[in-house]
């Protein structure tokens, strides 16, 4: 009910051939700091050279212009000296006086408008000396130094963005993937992948081919060009490339595909070709591009046009895949979830040879994959992973590992030694509905409806032939959740039936027709399980075909951009009246479930009232206390 295995640390210094233009020694991260402690220094000597080599003028004695006028008209100065626009008086008596004027203009002239007599100045003796070298030359640099920091600054931007470490500036163009040798290759095994037979296989296959090329052919079969594992997020694609670079024994360069594209046009092109040139030099070898979607959507797709760099760089692929030789011995394995929006020349055969599915594992894929992210942990003797599984469809690999991680987690805050069952099963509440929030307080009256509504949901699933058995039943809030039923499923299923849906339909409409029947009017807590409903019984009647009234049609399109890589709503190919005509199967199917929720409560009444008091009280039932609560057999 809701109200509305670590790591090493990748080496990104290249291998040891020095590969990618990277300095093995570091010598490129010195020679920034030389550089700027040398650009430092500089700026320092230019400044100090104002201070210790000009010659300063002794500004005592200073006086105005105007008073300068006096002076020489009273005949008190013997000799003036003007130093570009410094004025020295040699006076007849006492000390020397000094003034400034206005640089460029005539001291004479300015002493005439001063009303000095043209008699006196004929007399006045007046030269005029070349202000001191260094101030000249200070000026200048004063002028260059703002460009110099300028393009001190842009070098350094451009060499970081080239790579730090690299002993050439402009390293836009080299590949950025990391080359992994002996010793720097990944430790995961096959070993260490669980729930995958068929990808591993596949995978498997193609490191006999580097490894063995003479055993296939002498059969005549050439290397597959490339391998395209396709899966929803968290199923194991980048562990099976690591698991590939375990195993293969050659070298292997890993990248992925946003690290091609730059905002400077023809550098992810320029990357491209780096990266084949090097792999070529290290053939056999197996390049691994993760998220190839990032770099091979659909050409000429987008909203204003395709993006020229991403599509050159696409291009560059293109040509490298379709350009190897018979014997050049490389294998591209990428990685993506998204491969509707992949471009077609990149899907066909002689460039990804293998698409390999990476599926969603089933109840005994999960018990391997929980099984190896035990390894090393301290599990109890009560610990059944067979049962986690069958609690766990759906889940992936990465759900799995987890759910493993937070039961240690939940154990050590435990204080214990090891990992129960009861760690495992909490867990699990927390992977799938969040942490329990103890502190958020409801009242009296919404803790009720809580319990009712997830009653209502209990009572009637339980009573259902097609829905999940009931599991767990709490009144505890976690996550946006006030309150859930959690199921337990018998078995996977892959395919549907209508029965299946009508009956999931009715489970889900279980809790609004308890608050109805108990409170006489519905609040917000089944907004979630509305929208549920909605979506799933519009599905049957436009995708699935399992309405009557509209028959075996598919009417639900949608308007895909595989350049923004999402889907913008439906696109309608059917008249007003076929609308109408789905409007009222929704709501007929919708109608007929509630009421057969309704009327399986109104016929349990007893129980309902029975397991919502419990679950006021006790706030948790597992499974068998609630079959013991409504007297079914376990």
């Amino acid at each position: 009910m809701t109200p509305d295995k670590k790591q090493p640390p990748r080496n990104t210094r290249g291998s040891g051939d020095n590969q990618g233009g990277q300095d093995p020694k570091g010598t490129g991260g010195s020679f920034f700091g030389r550089s700027w402690f040398w650009l430092v220094l500089a700026v320092l000597v230019l400044f100090g050279s104002r201070f210790f080599f000009s010659r300063p003028v002794d500004m005592s004695n200073m006086i105005g212009l105007n008073e300068v006028a006096q002076k020489v008209e009273a005949g008190q100065v013997a000799r003036i000296v003007v130093q570009g626009d410094v004025v020295t008086l040699e006076m007849n008596e006492g000390p020397d006086l000094r003034s400034r004027k206005e640089t460029g203009y005539s001291l004479l002239e300015t002493l005439k408008t001063m009303g000095v007599s043209a008699e006196k100045l004929e007399k006045l003796p007046i030269e005029v000396e070349s202000p001191p070298s260094s101030g000249a030359i200070f000026s200048w640099l004063i002028m260059l130094l703002p460009m110099v920091l300028i393009f001190a600054f842009f070098f350094f931007i451009m060499r970081q963005a080239g790579g730090a470490g690299q002993n050439r500036a402009m390293q836009f163009g080299r590949s950025r993937a990391r080359k992994l040798d002996t010793g720097d290759r990944p430790t995961v095994t096959f070993s260490d992948v669980a729930g995958s037979d068929e990808a591993k296989q596949e995978l498997q296959e193609v490191v006999e081919f580097l490894k063995e090329p003479q055993k296939f052919a002498a059969l005549g079969a050439r290397i597959p060009k490339g391998v395209l594992m396709v899966g929803a997020p968290g199923t194991g694609k980048t562990l099976l490339a690591k698991a590939v670079a375990g195993e293969a024994g050659v070298p292997f360069f890993s990248s992925s595909g946003s690290e091609f594209v730059e905002m400077f046009v023809g550098v992810g092109a320029s990357r491209v070709r780096d990266l084949f040139e090097q792999a070529k030099k290290n053939s056999p070898c197996i390049i691994f591009i993760d998220e190839i979607d990032a770099v091979g959507r659909h050409r000429g797709a987008g909203l204003g046009g395709g993006n020229d760099e991403r599509e050159q760089t696409l291009n560059q692929i293109l040509v490298e895949m379709d350009g190897f030789d018979s014997d050049t011995n490389i294998v591209i394995v990428a990685a993506t979830n998204r491969p509707d929006i992949l471009d077609p020349a990149l899907l066909r055969p002689g460039r990804f040879d293998r698409k390999v599915v990476v599926d969603r594992p089933d109840r005994h894929g999960r018990e391997e994959i929980l099984r190896v992210h035990a390894r090393g942990k301290p599990i109890g003797p009560d610990v059944d992973l067979g049962v986690i599984a069958g609690q766990t469809p759906g889940m992936v690999g990465a759900d799995l590992e987890n759910l493993i991680n937070e039961a240690a987690i939940l154990a050590a805050r435990r204080n214990k030694r090891s990992i129960s069952m009861d760690e495992l099963v909490e867990s699990i509440e927390r992977v799938m509905a969040g942490p329990a929030r103890r502190s958020r307080v409801l009242t009296e009256e919404d803790r009720k409806i809580v319990a009712y509504h997830e009653a209502g949901h209990a009572i009637v699933m339980e009573h259902l032939k097609f829905t999940d058995r009931v599991g767990k039943i709490t009144i505890v809030s976690r996550g946006q959740a006030l309150g859930y039923v959690m199921p337990l499923p018998e078995e996977d299923r892959t395919l549907k039936s209508k029965a299946e849906y009508e009956d999931e339909l009715t489970g889900l409409l279980g809790g609004r027709a308890a608050e109805e029947l108990v409170f006489a009017e519905p609040t917000t807590g089944a907004a979630n399980d509305l929208e549920r409903v909605t979506k799933l019984a519009k599905a049957m009647v436009t995708r699935y075909g399992m309405s009557d009234l509209i028959g075996p049609m598919q009417l639900q399109q949608a308007d895909s951009n595989p350049f923004m890589g999402m889907d913008f709503g439906e696109q309608r190919t059917y008249s007003e009246e076929v609308a109408r005509q789905i409007d009222q199967e929704v709501r007929r199917i919708v109608e007929q479930a509630y009421e057969r929720a309704r009327q399986l409560l109104v016929e349990h009444k007893d129980k309902l009232i029975l397991l919502a008091e419990t679950l006021l009280e006790k706030e948790a039932l597992d499974r068998s206390e609630f079959l013991k609560l409504i007297g079914e057999p376990a």
